[in-house]
Order: C-alpha cells, then sequence, then structure tokens
C-alpha cells in the first residue's frame, strides 16, 4: 500500500491513494490552518469506522441477512498531553434491515471487532476499543 501526503500552503495537505482518489487535511485555525479539511486524526477515526463497518456489511451479505442500513458512530477520548493518542473508542452501530437475526449481527461485529478489521485491530494495540450495537 501507497499514499502520498503534499503541502499546499499554510497547514493544508493533500491527501492521496494509490487506489487514485484524494482528500484534502488541514490543521485546526489556532495553530494555522484555515479548517478546509479534516484533521488527521479524525481520518483515523473514520478509516477505523468504514472498516469495521465494511467488514460487517460483508458478513452479513454472506449470511444472507437482508440490510438495508449501516451507520457507525464513533466516540473517542484522547490523551489530555502530547501526544494525544486515542485513549479509548467506542464503535456503536446502528444496523437496519428487514428481518435481521440479532445473533447474525452480533456474530458480524464480533468477528469484524476480533478477526477481520486491521484498523481497530491495529488500533486495540494502543487504546481500548469498544463495540455495541442496535438493530433497527
Amino acid at each position: 500500500m501507497e499514499a502520498k501526503v503534499q503541502w499546499i500552503d499554510n497547514m493544508k495537505f493533500i491527501a492521496s491513494s494509490a487506489s487514485g482518489h484524494s482528500t484534502i487535511i488541514d490543521a485546526s485555525p489556532d495553530i494555522g490552518g484555515e479548517n478546509l479539511g479534516m484533521r488527521p486524526m479524525e481520518m483515523i477515526l473514520l478509516g477505523t469506522g468504514g472498516c469495521s463497518s465494511i467488514d460487517i456489511i460483508h458478513i452479513l451479505k454472506k449470511s444472507r441477512q437482508d440490510v438495508t442500513d449501516c451507520i457507525c458512530r464513533l466516540q473517542a477520548d484522547r490523551a489530555e498531553t502530547d501526544p494525544k493518542v486515542f485513549t479509548k473508542i467506542n464503535m456503536h452501530f446502528t444496523i437496519s434491515g428487514n428481518a435481521l437475526n440479532e445473533k447474525q449481527v452480533g456474530r458480524a461485529v464480533k468477528l469484524s471487532a476480533e478477526k477481520y478489521c486491521s484498523a481497530s485491530i491495529m488500533l486495540q494495540q494502543a487504546c481500548e476499543i469498544t463495540h455495541s450495537f442496535e438493530i433497527i
């Protein structure tokens, strides 16, 4: 996997992935940013939610569950002092669908957390990560 982060100006960068996509990274105004893009730590959190959500949808579809929506809400705490690493993350999944089997949804969340989600499993080495879900 390869990626590139190139400085544009002030505290603004363009981040490009090998898959051909790019996004703006910017800092907060209090350190010279213009608030024109996501912060790097936000991207880490979002990437973790995206990674796990992809796993869960993939597992549920393979289990023939009729999923219509999946929302991952992430709540993270960070250290007060530098380096301001994540100290705790909660990933709450709201899964919608028709006649979803609660056991299958729980299994999908657990498999993602313990076996498949590279991002959250990597972050578990540095902070506590909890998972919860609800079915609609």
